[in-house]
């Protein structure tokens, strides 16, 4: 969806259309850059505290200092008054002389989608140094989602060169056998999605983190995503691989919503 408010750390708000990177900023030239995303509810920031814990650590792993916390405050402030009371999606750029927030409006066709649940398609990864960090060096994520696209999916599972389950390009992945759900460790290459690190702590059955090979995830009773604005996002099908609209993955995104607009 489009952006429709922007402010930038000594500038205020700006017009969306104005430019506000400089042409000689790494973040162009390099790619050196970090970004963090969060849901707004009503014109709340949900886990903003989180989300600004995590963007210092993803500044460290590229080798950014760590943006200033309370101006990130201020600058969502600032973005989210501008849209009133709505749900939005903020956005946080941090460059290491730039910072920037934004808000968008959320894509209206989630709920459509989560209704159906995602058909995926499995995508062989190979996992660089910075696969912890929200770094915006998101190229080669993109380049497998929209692969999985132009393969009549909706997304992509990524999964590493020996047969294991690691995430989506922008998702956290979950599923359900019997009475347990299961997720992918941190230990390995993947990111440490905010929302994930909420449903195991909501979550009212067992969940167990490990290393899982690509053969017993296909034999799930129930598959699920998680994302900050996506948030809980059922999976239907998997390499064509039927599953059916759960119930945990219902449970779950109805405690996190009540979470989100208490």
């Amino acid at each position: 969806m489009g952006v429709r408010a922007v402010a930038v750390a000594g500038r205020g708000l700006v017009d969306p259309r104005e430019p506000v990177f400089a042409a000689d900023d790494d973040a162009l030239l390099r790619g050196r850059s970090v970004f963090e995303t969060a849901r707004v509810y009503a014109g709340r920031p949900f886990l903003l505290d989180r989300h600004l814990a995590r963007f210092a650590r993803s500044a460290g792993r590229v080798g950014l200092p760590a943006p200033d916390v309370q101006e990130c405050e201020r600058l969502a402030e600032l973005v989210i008054d501008d849209g009133a009371e709505q749900d939005l999606t903020l956005r946080l750029y941090w460059t290491g002389s730039t910072l920037v927030a934004t808000a968008a409006e959320i894509d209206p066709a989630l709920e459509a989608l989560r209704e159906r649940g995602l058909r995926l398609v499995t995508v062989s990864w190979s996992t660089g140094a910075l696969a912890g960090a929200k770094s915006t060096s998101y190229a080669e994520n993109m380049a497998a989602q929209d692969g999985a696209v132009a393969a009549g999916a909706d997304d992509a599972l990524l999964v590493s060169s020996d047969g294991t389950v690691l995430e989506a390009p922008t998702a956290n992945v979950f599923w359900r056998e019997g009475d347990t759900l299961f997720t992918p460790s941190l230990d390995l290459p993947i990111l440490a999605g905010v929302t994930r690190g909420l449903l195991l702590e909501i979550a009212k059955q067992e969940t167990v983190e490990g290393v899982f090979p690509l053969g017993r995830f296909l034999e799930a009773d129930e598959v699920f995503l998680s994302a900050s604005v996506r948030e809980v996002m059922p999976v239907a099908s998997v390499d064509g691989r039927t599953f059916g609209i759960g119930p945990a993955a219902h449970e779950l995104q109805q405690e996190l919503r009540h979470r989100a607009t208490r």
